[in-house]
């Protein structure tokens, strides 16, 4: 089993979720990341969360704009999921930080800062969960 799953919802998003992939290297945690839109390719993400939910302790989603990938992912499976609002778009994240924080009674998500910090502090909060 590894320790996270990390998925954001495109390629150009690595870029910014770098920095906590690295902190993982760092910290010798074992890590799957992955490329999964919860607007593109939704069957794709359904099923590999079905297929490889178990294989994970944790697990940590990226999104700007809309942000509909952390409620997704958190609505699917029974893990902890920890949602990063990116910054992008006219409203530089707000406008997904607003949209992870705000999902339905049953679908709980770890919110993180927008930006980097909350990169940073997600890997920090998986840590964290994974020693408890």
């Amino acid at each position: 089993m590894k320790d996270v799953l990390f998925i954001v919802g495109s390629e150009s998003d690595k870029q910014a979720v770098q920095p906590g992939l690295d902190l993982m290297d760092e910290k010798k945690m074992s890590y799957d990341f992955k490329i999964y839109s919860a607007h593109r390719n939704l069957p794709e993400l359904t099923k590999f969360l079905e297929e490889n939910e178990a294989n994970y302790k944790v697990i940590i989603t990226a999104a700007g704009l809309s942000a509909a990938l952390p409620g997704v992912v958190a609505a699917m499976v029974k893990k902890p999921v920890l949602g990063i609002p990116l910054i992008s778009g006219s409203l530089a994240g707000v406008d997904a930080l607003l949209s992870i924080l705000q999902l339905p009674k049953g679908i709980p998500c770890a919110t993180m800062g927008i930006g980097k910090q909350g990169v940073l502090n997600s890997i920090h909060l998986a840590e964290r969960i994974i020693n408890i």
